[in-house]
Order: structure tokens, then sequence, then C-alpha cells
């Protein structure tokens, strides 16, 4: 017999569930605070518990936690209302199995819930993501936060909430949208993308919302728009950052309503889509310098997604390279251990799109010379291994710069450094002081290529803000990043 218990200080619950479940040959229990709760976990193993998120004394993810750390197997569903969402969708990334919203409107959905968590259909659920994900060409790798992202989007695909995701430049943004589409109830409605950033303002408002024949000039028939079509389906905002402040007022209003108007239209259309933003830039730092709107990002960031960039999970990368090899080659070519040192050494500015470029025009160029593609085929060079600097010196920072990290003291950072590597080659038997020099020169350009990609972070790519804060001009910033011969 199955052991389910149920924690909430709310006895109308308690009453609810009981009821729900007199009938199927199930053992409750039920607790209401922290002292009852622990109590009931001196008893033998539960095989699912139900949480509320909200108690007199403690928490859910509290709850959670001690559950997780008592109990392993136990399934944990959180129970939460609207407002709550949120730290409800933390307790999924702490390993929670899902989460219902209270009041409980849907009854039939709620018994399947709890019938598929008391069986072994969950157990599943892994293989059927890394399946789908495979069948649409998401490549997820060995990674360990690439398979807990699959795992936490598959399970929010189910809810019918607006998902924001953040990644660098050729992560997979849209391919993870789309995979969110094919695993939710909405797969057999229409998934449309539309770049906010690549199209004119006037364009944009046309595409998103449609347009009254004759409502400018070229308008020579009525237009559906993306929210209208999309309804029932899923709507992905690329680069939701790019859109101009008017765009941003009319989302914000169909995010609020679910209604929109056409171009030239006075009547109101409502819309059902499913809305998923992303964007490369961090959309928090561009709340701050005034470039989106605050009450938009609320709207848009129900549950946030990340997408680590490439030069944080180089373990994927074998795998990234077999897989994309099979593709373009099938088992005609294989890499070399020394390439496949290099692609792990490399810092991917371009992320799995650049891999993809890469890999491709290695292939193109090996055909018919040779079955082992090396080094001297791939379009890139081992930056890391570039970095001559011996370990002990690369990770002492100097004292006076330890806990710092202010762009605008460049110069100071630099010259501490060089002083600090050449004070170490001096006390070594054998001096060589032109290389010395060589290799301070490329240590002001190692070090200082990160401080100004610290900088254009920080100013979401703006290069004449970024030049502006460490006080150096554009042409050495361009310098810096290795653009010599570049115009601005």
């Amino acid at each position: 017999m199955a052991r389910i218990l149920i924690i909430d200080d709310e006895y109308e619950v308690q009453n609810f569930f009981s009821y729900l479940l007199r009938n199927k040959g199930l053992e409750l229990s039920f607790a209401s605070n922290r002292a009852e709760v622990d109590t009931c976990l001196t008893y033998e193993p539960y095989q699912l518990a139900l949480v509320d998120l909200k108690l007199p004394d403690t928490n859910g993810i509290d709850i959670l936690k001690k559950m997780k750390q008592a109990m392993p197997a136990c399934k944990v569903v959180i129970m939460t209302g609207y407002s709550t969402v949120k730290s409800a969708l933390e307790a999924i990334r702490l390993g929670a199995d899902d989460y219902i919203e209270k009041p409980f409107d849907d009854i039939n959905e709620l018994e399947m819930l709890i019938d598929k968590l008391l069986t072994s259909e969950t157990s599943h659920d892994q293989d059927k993501a890394l399946g789908l994900a495979e069948q649409i060409g998401f490549v997820i790798g060995e990674s360990q936060q690439m398979h807990h992202l699959l795992s936490l989007a598959y399970k929010i695909a189910q809810k019918n909430i607006t998902i924001l995701i953040e990644g660098e430049t050729g992560t997979g943004k849209e391919v993870l949208a789309r995979f969110i589409h094919e695993a939710s109830p909405r797969l057999h409605h229409p998934f449309i993308g539309v770049n906010c950033g690549a199209l004119a303002e006037t364009l944009l408002e046309s595409e998103l919302f449609g347009h009254e024949k004759g409502a400018f000039t070229g308008a020579t028939q009525l237009r559906k728009g993306f929210f209208e079509i999309a309804s029932k389906g899923t709507l992905f905002l690329d680069e939701i950052g790019d859109a101009s402040p008017s765009i941003q007022v009319k989302l914000l209003r169909v995010l609020e309503t679910r209604e929109f108007m056409r171009v030239g239209s006075e009547k109101h259309f409502h819309t059902d889509a499913r809305i998923i933003a992303a964007s490369h830039v961090q959309l928090t730092e561009a709340v701050k310098q005034a470039k989106f709107r605050e009450d938009l990002l609320y709207r848009l960031d129900v549950v946030k997604l990340h997408i680590p960039p490439l030069r944080e999970r180089t373990e994927d990368i074998p795998y990234l390279v077999n897989h994309l090899l099979k593709r373009h080659a099938g088992e005609e070519l294989s890499f070399s251990s020394a390439a496949l040192d290099v692609m792990r050494q490399y810092d991917w500015p371009g992320n799995v799109r650049e891999l993809s470029n890469v890999i491709t025009r290695a292939i193109t160029f090996a055909d018919g010379e040779t079955n082992v593609i090396t080094p001297d085929y791939l379009s890139i060079k081992a930056e890391k291994s570039r970095v001559f600097l011996s370990a002990q010196v690369i990770q002492q920072e100097p004292t006076e710069n330890k806990g710092t990290s202010d762009a605008s003291s460049l110069d100071q950072y630099l010259e501490k450094w060089k002083q600090k590597i050449i004070s170490q080659w001096k006390s070594s038997e054998a001096i060589d002081l032109p290389s010395i020099m060589e290799q301070t020169k490329k240590l002001e350009q190692v070090v200082g290529a990160a401080f100004v990609k610290k900088a254009l972070r920080e100013t979401i790519g703006n290069r004449k803000e970024a030049s502006r804060i460490l006080n150096i001009s554009p042409r050495t910033l361009r310098y810096l990043l290795n653009e010599k011969g570049k115009d601005s």
C-alpha cells in the first residue's frame, strides 16, 4: 500500500485530499507545521508528499530539502498559489517532481498527476526528454548542467506559463524553445518564431499584431499577425531585448490582458499563445540602464532558463563533435586527439553555432586528403594554450588587487602584473630580457582582453561606453580584442 503525506495547515485542504483519495487504497498522513512534519518523517518512508509552500513556522522549500535528505526516493509535489509560482519553480530546481496551483481547478488533472507519480512512469521522463531532444536536433551532450536544464525544461513545458530563455549568441535558445513547445500539450498547434531585433519597428508591429487592409501604404489586404496565428500554440520572441520602447509597451499589454489590436483596427482580438522570450543580453542589466521596461521583464520572467556557454561545458565538446561529424561525414572521418584538445581550449564566443561552422569547414577541407582531421584543418587556435604564464603566476593575483576587478584600474593592474612576472623571472638562473618583454606584451593582450570583455558585458556590447569605462581609446579596445585593422 502506497503511503502519501499531505503537508498543509488548512484543514479544508486536508479534508479535500481525504475525500479525493478515499477509494484508491492509499495510506494518508497529515502534517500542518514543522513539528508534525518531523514526527511524520520518523515513520516508514512515504512514496509521495504533497507540500504546501507556505506554513506558519516553516516553508515548502525547507521541507523539500529535509525530505530529500531523509527520504530520497519520495516524490514531492509543491502546492502553491499563483503569486508564488516562481518559488515553486525554484523547488523544482532543488528536486521537486512537480507543482500544482491552488485552488485546484482541474481535479482530473490532479488525480492523473498523483497516479503518475505513484507508478514508475516518471522514471521514463528523462528518457522521453532525451528522445524528444534528439528528434528535434537539440544536442544535450554529457554535462550535468545541460541534463539538469533539459529535465527542468521538460517539466515546465507542461505548464501554461511564460518562459524567458537567456544565453549567449549561438547557444541554442530557439531550439530549446522548440523543445519546450514539442514537449507541451500545445505541440499540435503552431510554433512561430520572430527575431525582434531583425525587423524595423513598423514591420515588427505588423508581423506581431497583423494589419487591416489599407492600414498603411502597401497594405493591400488583411493580414493576421503572429499573436493571432499562434493562438493555442507557442510564440517565440527571440532577442526581445532589441525590441523598441513602443513595441515593449504593446507586448506588455498583450501579456497583461491577452488582447491586442491589428494595425489600423479598433477591434480587440484575444490570443491564447504561450510566450517564450529569449535574449542574449541580461535583461536585468538592460533594465538598470533604462533600455528595457522593468514591468515587461516582470511579466516575461515567470520562469527563467539559462543555457550555459560552450566554454563552461567543455566536456560536451567531444560528444558534439562526434554528433556533427556523423551528420556531415558519416563514419569516414575522425578528429585527432590533438584537434579535440585545441577545441577544448578554445573560448568559443559563437558557442555551438561556431563549433558547427568550424566542424563543417574542417570536413570540407579534409575531404579527399585524410581520414583524420588534425589541428591544421581547424580555423581556430587554442587560446587557452597561449596563456604562457605558469599556473602559479596566473593563480597568484597581486595582493593589492585581490577582491577587486575595477575596470578603470586597467593600466595599474597590468603594470603590477608585468612587474611581478619580471621579478619572478629575474630570480631564475637564466634571464632572457627580450623574451621577458615579449611575454609581458602577450600578457597585456590576454589580461587586457579579459578587462575589455568584462566591460562589454557590463555595457551590453556598447563599445564606446566600454572604452570610456576603461579609459582607453576605441582603437586600443580593438587591439586588445585582437581586431587590428578593423574599422570602428
